[in-house]
């Protein structure tokens, strides 16, 4: 999205002109499937300095974050914004499959940090996504962080977790069934050494009873075709009668 065409979009509602005083633009390239759900609770997992949690508390005014962010220096600009705005709960960790510590990979962006290293192709793609340093963080499942109890339907589960997507999913299994649509950048092409592609997680979450319905933000290169995409899952029972599932045509 141009620069001057955002920030235009970002001066149209409180919550966005709030992220922009403490410095985070909201990810606004995430209307058009914000707009077509209803969800009450939304996770974001990979929530950096909050910019979807601002596009998501503009578009679902209604609903509460549970934005997870295991850096240090993004989840205390995330605590401000947090802060401002209300109806926002910060985990600070890493979700995976194991409690414990493990080492994330961080570029001088944090939003490209990982806990898998750094691929040839992210960088080529995306230059300056190289590590600079290290930083040591915890790591849970989803449930220890976000319990079941406390979802209210219909439940949004947002993944941006720079080749970890599976992993997360794996995570985030005991959740699942009371998860009503998965938003999840999706890889066609390894940008993180050892990280699942697209097909891979379609398969899983096929497996849990989601489908993909539309797919936005797409990234291509001369070199590699399509790059990643983000890509919203609904279940079947949600996607049959859902305004995403009637605006989308396949994402597949």
């Amino acid at each position: 999205m141009r620069r001057a065409v955002k920030l235009a979009r970002l001066l149209t509602r409180r919550p966005w002109r709030l992220g922009l005083r403490r410095g985070v633009a909201a990810a606004v390239e995430h209307a058009n499937a914000l707009r077509t759900l209803d969800a009450v609770t939304v996770i974001d997992v990979g929530a950096n300095r909050g910019q979807f949690v601002l596009a998501a508390r503009a578009l679902l005014p209604g609903a509460h974050v549970h934005a997870v962010e295991p850096l240090a220096a993004p989840a205390e600009v995330l605590h401000r914004v947090a802060a401002a705005l209300g109806g926002i709960t910060v985990h600070r960790a890493a979700v995976a499959p194991e409690r414990g510590r493990a080492t994330m990979q961080v570029p001088a962006r944090t939003d490209s940090a990982s806990l898998l290293p750094v691929g040839a192709r992210q960088t080529r793609v995306f230059p300056g996504t190289h590590a600079v340093r290290t930083e040591t963080v915890r790591t849970a499942p989803l449930a220890d962080l976000v319990p079941s109890a406390v979802l209210t339907p219909p439940v949004l589960l947002k993944l941006d977790v720079q080749g970890s997507e599976l992993d997360t999913l794996r995570a985030s299994t005991h959740l699942l069934p009371q998860i009503d649509w998965v938003l999840c950048e999706c890889s066609d092409v390894e940008l993180y050494a050892g990280q699942a592609l697209r097909p891979a997680v379609e398969a899983y979450l096929a497996d849990h009873g989601f489908q993909p319905v539309r797919s936005d933000n797409a990234v291509t290169h001369p070199a590699f075709g399509r790059v990643q995409a983000d890509v919203l899952f609904a279940r079947y029972a949600v996607s049959a009668s859902s305004p995403a599932a009637e605006s989308a045509a396949s994402a597949s």
